[in-house]
């Protein structure tokens, strides 16, 4: 039913001007289109995502989207020039950021998260 139908993302903003200021100041990205009760729609990499006025914007404690990127150490480069703070995370004996990256043992895969303005987690992730 659902294997030829694209996904979308969906995220809760309680500023929703805030949150748009954030994802154009800090990801460059410009709103599609909006909305009649002020929600922005994003199209990045053929994806879209919403972000909308919600009173429970933050509370998610898990991933709620992610960005996957080649050129993953000059994506971190340009985010951390731009103010974004990442997050330190321990999985375990699944490993640990240094300084908001975890890496596979090789080095070939990087992940590290962040939050919006809004407390939404990302993630920026090398290809699997």
């Amino acid at each position: 039913m659902f294997d030829d139908v694209a996904l979308h993302a969906t995220l809760p903003a309680s500023d929703v001007a805030r949150a748009k200021k954030w994802y154009s100041e800090m990801l460059g990205l410009t709103p599609k289109s909006e909305d009649e009760f002020g929600g922005a729609r994003y199209e990045t990499g053929g994806a879209e995502f919403l972000v909308y006025q919600s009173s429970y914007a933050g509370t998610n404690q898990a991933t709620s989207a992610g960005f996957t990127v080649d050129d993953f150490d000059e994506v971190i480069d340009q985010l951390r020039a731009r103010g974004v703070q990442f997050e330190e995370v321990d999985f375990g004996e699944m490993g640990k950021t240094v300084d908001g990256v975890i890496a596979s043992p090789d080095g070939t895969m990087k992940s590290a998260w962040f939050k919006d303005s809004e407390g939404n987690i990302l993630a920026v992730s090398t290809p699997v």
